[in-house]
Parts: structure tokens; sequence; C-alpha cells
């Protein structure tokens, strides 16, 4: 990623203008959307404005290490598949800060979010507007029509609330995704991300709370519920590593959208993928607080 001197935790608080200021660094990025409008609710502004924090999770906090960032096309549909972690959902958030500061043809990825976020006093627009779109087949598709990049995390709100020991399994995955890039005629792209798992160590989750309280769960980490707010939420400094595999033309007409029996084949195939890449990520892995050695990263990534 582009270095970036200046940005500190201090840093941040300073940005008199975070527009101007992300047009004179993300100047690619900028131009593709200044001025125009969206259906779905996405503002540069607001995203203009909560970039810097991001970044400062990105360079400074989490000293994420992304490989294959080039197999994101810069032009042209595609479907981000990946697991999914932390509670919070911020592995995305780390690939859209690649994809802002660091791919070569700069743009958006449109991550598709179950309906709880956008039901909650406060955070709904907060959603919207950074680029989040309600997850359902209509939007996806809608998005994927005009060219766009979709984010689609299969385990859904199940990802994000696994418990500490079952860090880095995955779920099985919800086949919705597969069925939606035949139908749409749209190429694959597998992503796996270790480090998310471990910024907010799940111990147990409440059920019976979580029901009261209508929320998809309720955990208990080394913070949550109780250290005030926004300390309840300083997630731990473990340092990430992102696998972007290349994209996969699955090679079905459209039609073969509904043929079960396929779609869970290639659903399968692309979650044990992901999962045979987070298993040899682990193996390499000197410790959650240093990270990788780059000399012994081979720079193959497993085969489906």
């Amino acid at each position: 990623m582009r270095e970036v001197k200046d940005l500190t935790w201090k840093s941040l608080e300073k940005l008199k203008d975070p527009v101007k200021a992300f047009s004179n660094r993300c100047p690619l990025y900028y131009e593709r959307y200044a001025g125009k409008e969206d259906e779905f609710g996405y503002s540069l502004e607001t995203f203009a404005k909560w970039e810097p924090l991001f970044r400062f999770l990105y360079e400074e906090y989490f000293q994420v290490e992304i490989r294959g960032i080039e197999n994101i096309p810069g032009e042209g549909r595609a479907i981000l598949v990946g697991n999914h972690s932390g509670l919070l959902p911020l592995d995305g958030a780390m690939i859209s800060m690649a994809m802002c500061n660091l791919h070569q043809n700069p743009r958006r990825i449109r991550y598709l979010s179950t309906d709880w976020f956008f039901h909650l006093p406060g955070l709904s627009n907060w959603v919207k507007e950074t680029g989040q779109v309600r997850a359902t087949k209509d939007n996806a598709q809608k998005l994927l029509a005009v060219e766009e990049l979709v984010g689609i995390y299969p385990e859904g709100i199940r990802g994000v609330g696994k418990p500490f020991a079952e860090r880095y399994r995955v779920l099985d995955f919800h086949p919705g995704f597969v069925q939606l890039a035949i139908a749409t005629q749209s190429p694959l792209i597998p992503v796996a991300t270790v480090g998310g798992d471990e910024i907010f160590p799940e111990f147990v989750n409440l059920h019976k709370v979580a029901r009261f309280l209508q929320m998809p769960f309720f955990p208990v980490t080394l913070g949550f519920p109780w250290l005030p707010a926004p300390l309840m939420f300083m997630p731990l400094p473990v340092r990430w590593m992102i696998n972007i595999h290349k994209p996969i033309n699955l090679g079905y007409p459209a039609e073969k959208a509904n043929d079960r029996k396929l779609v869970m084949k290639l659903t399968r195939e692309v979650q044990y993928q992901i999962q045979r890449d987070l298993n040899k990520l682990l193996r390499e892995r000197r410790s959650t607080l240093t990270g990788w050695d780059e000399a012994e990263l081979d720079g193959e990534l497993p085969k489906p």
C-alpha cells in the first residue's frame, strides 16, 4: 500500500476537509464516483470522512498484508466471496482500503449486508452511505447488471459470531453466491482472510440475551460488555493476511443456476478452497502479533 507517513491516530482528528484530502490522496477513486448518484445510498463524502480511520486500522494497527489485489478487475462485474469473522465486519473494510489505496484502478466493493444493520437507529444510514447494500437477490443482480463489484460472505451473520474455539473453521456456505454467479455470468473471486477471528475473542454467546435484545448474537469478549464505549469495541492488534485468488469463470449457461446439485457441488468446492488456504496461512504464521515471514511464503495458493 502507498506509504502515508503522516498517518497517525492523532492526525485523524485534524482533518478539516476530509473530502479534499481524500481527492488529493486517491484522485482516481474520487474522480470515478464524484457527483454521481447511487440508488442504494452510497455517499462519497461519508466514505471520505471515515476512510482515514479504516486506513489507520489497515496500515498501522492491523498492518494488513494483502496478496493478489491485482486479481480484482479494474473494470467489469465480479463477485468476491470469502470467510467472515471478527464480530464487527472489518474484513470487508480492509479489502476496500486496499482497493482504494493500492489497486491500479481503484473502485468500490458493494458488500451485501444482513437486514439487521439496516434497522439500527443511527447506523442504518452510515451502512448505506459507506457502500453496503441490503442482501437480497434483486439488489445483487442490479449491482452486477451495472458492472459493480459485489462482496458476499456466505457464512452470513454466523461467521462473525463464531466462538474463539472455532476460529477459522469455515461454516457451510449458503449456495446463493454460486446461483448468482451462474445466473449473471459473473466471475467468482475467492478471498481468504486470517486475523479477523482473533481481534475480538468471543468466549461465550448469550443466546437468551440476544433474543431479548433482538440481536443476532450477544458475545462476551475481553471488552464487551464490561468496558464503557468505545473501549468495549477496541480490537486486539492482530496482524492480518488477505489472500485474493484469481477469478473463476464457472463456464455454465445461465439456466444452470437452477441445477441444485451442480450449485451445491460448486459451493462446496469454493468453501473447501478457502478453508485449505486458511489452513496453509495459519501454518505459515509466526504468531498473531508478528504475522508472517515473507521469505517463508511460497506464493502459491491452494488449487480448488
